[in-house]
Formats: structure tokens, C-alpha cells, sequence
């Protein structure tokens, strides 16, 4: 990284050729959209991502933890469903409500302060000796999960440089499934047939959180942020801090946060597709792997616990493709694709219903790694399509109408399994994978190699990137 004391005083045209004469040729400055990869981008994407592994955690470790503490609460399918939902129904106020708090506030603030209510939330489940309490405490987790999302992607996305933009922000989607693959693991460590332990898995979320939230202590604010809020000053201070005097930042007037603005002109488009595309993602993700152990077991897994666990290794192979590929083939592709991939997928578990393992592993495989690799796309286009001063928004717009999807399908799953079979089951949330596909390949739009400028600008709608 290159220090501002190194370089001139940071002045409009402060980098400058000379004449033979000696006379100054001024030179424009580079955008930080060109910034090359340093130490600061490296850190902030590690901390950046530390939420969504956390968040990965939070909501798996509930598929290992839910046959125990089912049992041991004394829950039925209704009640076991509305547990597995809690943390996806807070997700919908926590992506809703924080991330147009984010756009008025700023990034900085709600960076660290998310986090401390996940130690907090997650702690106090080991405590919990009643369902309504364990609801409670999954939804609370739910809000600060909901709120993490906008919050870090709109922070890493604004410092990002454009050629590695698509890789940084898929890389926090490969730091959820990480999470999420770690939480498996750790369940099926902490398994066992005494009913106690899952009062420590569901605890042992605080610990990465209390990590991720010490890391993330004194990261700067947002340079676009500051100078879509008319602090133009600081936000130029700020990138010749950390990136160099030699970048500068776009100067554009001060422009107010509307929520409604994701719903004009252009923009409403943009907000159908992400909502539309994500819910298609989530919405089998959440069903499927919430109850991973009892859908193995109903499809003929011998060891289903260990199935859930190994498969979910894969979530995290497919993305590793993926964040290559965003920005060397371009969004589309990596949108379509596993779309149709896992509806096939998913219709043909439906539609020919087997009881070997090894069929059944091979589908939820293929599953794992398209899905999870068209699942980094969920973070990119919503960074990509919306201006800064709303960008957090609709970051947070998209968590909340996604997540209630997948709340409403989390809820009903055990019901549907229950008195319609696995294979209407299968047929159903693989319906939701053709959806999306029909979608994206109608509305997605090609974005890479554009700056977050060029990438949000519409028609009619005068935005700073």
C-alpha cells in the first residue's frame, strides 16, 4: 500500500510529467475504480467477509442442531419449522430496516455494532430451556445477520478496484459457505446421543463473531459514502490515506437517501430482477439444507448426518469457479447456467425417486456446486446496479425479500415432506431454479469490467457510483 507521504499534496492535478524546460505537464489522477490490489483491499475483504462466515454459521449449525433439540423441547413439525425460519424471518427487518439506516448513517458505525449482537444472541442460546425463547433468540440473530450483509458488501464494494470487484465481493459468498461448512462440521464433532449438545453448537457461534468484530475495530469509512453525504474533504482524505495521493475520488453533489428510489424509474426494474433472481437461489438452498439430515434419510442415505456435512463441502467447491469466472466470463453466464443445472438436478430427484446413496449423493452434489456457484452473484448485481446513496438499500431490500422466501419455504418444507412426499417436495423447489433462470436470462444484465459509476448510472436518474 502506498502512503500519502510518499506522493505530492494530494491536489486536483498534483501528478505531473515535465518538460525538457521543466515546466509541469499536469496529469489527471486515477480513479480508485483503477486502484491496484494492495494490503489495505486484502484486509478490508478478509474483515468484510468474517460476517458472512459468521452468518454462514449461524444458519447452518440449526440443520445439525434441530433433531436434538426437537426432541429434547419437544417440538413438532410445525413448531420445528418456525424455529428454523426464526433467523431468516429477522433477516427480513435486519436487511430492510439496517440497510437504509447504512445509507444514512454510514457504513463505519454499523460495521462493528451488527456484530456484537450475534456474541450476544448466540450465547444466550445455550441457555435456553423453552421454544418461544429459542424463537426469540433466532430471530434477534436473524436481525444482525440481515443487517451484516448490506452493511459489508456496500463497504467492500465502494473500496473495491473494478477489475477485482466481482472476486472480492463472490469471495464473501465463499466465506458463508465456509461458514456454513464449518458449522456442519462442527455439529457432526459435537454429535452425539445425549440431547445436550446442541445447546453448545448453537453457542459456539459466538466465538468467530467476538473474532470478526475485534478485527473489524477502526476500519475507515466509506470515500463514496462521504462524498455522496457532501464531505468531500474527508472522503479525499481518506483514499490518500489508504490507497495513495496519486487516486482520487469522483466529485459529485450531495444526494439525498430516498427509499423509494430503488423503485424509480430504472432502478424498479433492477430491484424486480435481484429479488426475483435471490428468492430463486435461497429459496431451495434454505428448504433443502435446513433439513439436509432428515431428506437424506428420507431418500435413502445410510449415514444422513455425515451426508449433510460432506455434501456441504461442495457449497464451498462451487464457489471457488465462480469467483474466478465472474470477472473473466462475465455475470450472465454464471448466472444462467447452474440455474438450470440444479432445476434439472432437483426434477429428476423428484421424478425418479431412488434409494442408493450414491445416486442420491451425486445429485445433491451436483446441487451443491451450481448452486453455490450462481450464489455469488447474489451480492454482486445489487452492489453493481444501484447508486451509492441507496446502494446498502437495496443490498438490504434484496436480503429481506429473498429471505422471507426462503422463510415461507424453510417453514413449510418439514410440512410438505410430511404429507406430500419428498418427491412433490423436490419438484416444487426445483420449479423455483427454472423460475430463475427464465428470469436471468431475460433481465440479467453484463456488468464486468465497469465502474461502479458507469455500472448504476440510468437514464433519467443522475447518480454518483
Amino acid at each position: 500500500m502506498t502512503s500519502s507521504k510518499d506522493k505530492s499534496d494530494g491536489g486536483p492535478s498534483s501528478l505531473a510529467a515535465s518538460h525538457d524546460d521543466g515546466r509541469e505537464i499536469p496529469t489527471r489522477k486515477l480513479s480508485i475504480d483503477d486502484a491496484p490490489f494492495g494490503a489495505f483491499h486484502r484486509r478490508l475483504a478478509i474483515y468484510s467477509c468474517g460476517g458472512p462466515f459468521c452468518d454462514g454459521y449461524i444458519l447452518g449449525i440449526i440443520a445439525i442442531a434441530l433433531p436434538a433439540l426437537s426432541k429434547d423441547l419437544g417440538l413438532g413439525p410445525g413448531s420445528t419449522g418456525l424455529i428454523a425460519a426464526a433467523s431468516l424471518i429477522g433477516m427480513f427487518i435486519g436487511g430492510a430496516f439496517f440497510g437504509f439506516l447504512t445509507d444514512i448513517v454510514g457504513r463505519q458505525v454499523m460495521y462493528t455494532l451488527d456484530l456484537l449482537l450475534l456474541v450476544a444472541g448466540s450465547a444466550a442460546q445455550y441457555w435456553v430451556h423453552d421454544s418461544w425463547v429459542l424463537f426469540a433468540l433466532r430471530f434477534v440473530l436473524g436481525i444482525a445477520v440481515g443487517a451484516d450483509y448490506p452493511i459489508a458488501t456496500a463497504l467492500l464494494s465502494e473500496f473495491s478496484p473494478k477489475r477485482q470487484r466481482g472476486m472480492l465481493l463472490a469471495a464473501m459468498i465463499g466465506a458463508w459457505w465456509l461458514g456454513y461448512t464449518v458449522s456442519f462440521v462442527v455439529g457432526y464433532a459435537l454429535s452425539t446421543d445425549d440431547a445436550s449438545p446442541w445447546r453448545w453448537m448453537l453457542a459456539s457461534s459466538a466465538i468467530p463473531a467476538a473474532a470478526v468484530s475485534l478485527l473489524r475495530w477502526g476500519t475507515p469509512e466509506s470515500p463514496r459514502w462521504l462524498m455522496s453525504k457532501g464531505r468531500a474533504e474527508e472522503a479525499r482524505a481518506l483514499v490518500h490515506s489508504h490507497l495513495g495521493s496519486q487516486f482520487e475520488i469522483e466529485e459529485l453533489p450531495p444526494v439525498r437517501t430516498e427509499w423509494r428510489a430503488i423503485f424509480r424509474g430504472h432502478y424498479v426494474g433492477r430491484t424486480l430482477f435481484v429479488c426475483i433472481f435471490w428468492s430463486c437461489q435461497v429459496i431451495p438452498t434454505f428448504a433443502i439444507y435446513t433439513f439436509a439430515p432428515d431428506l437424506l434419510r428420507a431418500l435413502g442415505a445410510r449415514n444422513p448426518t455425515l451426508g449433510a456435512a460432506i455434501i456441504s463441502l461442495f457449497f464451498l467447491f462451487g464457489v471457488i469457479p465462480a469467483m474466478a469466472l465472474v470477472d473473466r466470463i462475465g455475470r450472465r453466464p454464471v448466472i444462467i447456467i447452474p440455474f438450470a443445472v440444479t432445476g434439472m438436478t432437483l426434477v429428476l430427484l423428484g421424478l425418479i425417486p431412488s434409494h442408493s446413496s450414491i445416486w442420491v449423493a451425486a445429485c445433491f452434489i451436483v446441487f451443491a456446486i451450481f448452486n453455490a456457484g450462481s450464489s455469488v452473484l447474489q451480492w454482486v448485481y445489487p452492489s453493481e446496479l444501484f447508486p451509492t446513496e441507496v446502494r446498502a438499500t437495496a443490498l438490504g431490500f434484496g436480503t429481506s425479500v429473498s429471505r422471507i422466501g426462503a422463510a415461507v419455504g424453510t417453514f413449510f418444507f418439514p410440512v410438505g415432506l410430511l404429507h406430500l412426499g419428498v418427491s412433490t417436495m423436490m419438484l416444487i423447489v426445483g420449479g423455483f431454479c427454472f423460475v430463475g433462470f427464465v428470469v436471468s436470462m431475460a433481465f440479467a444484465p453484463e456488468t464486468r469490467g465497469l465502474s461502479l459509476a458507469e455500472a448504476s448510472r440510468s437514464i433519467g436518474h443522475s447518480t454518483g457510483g
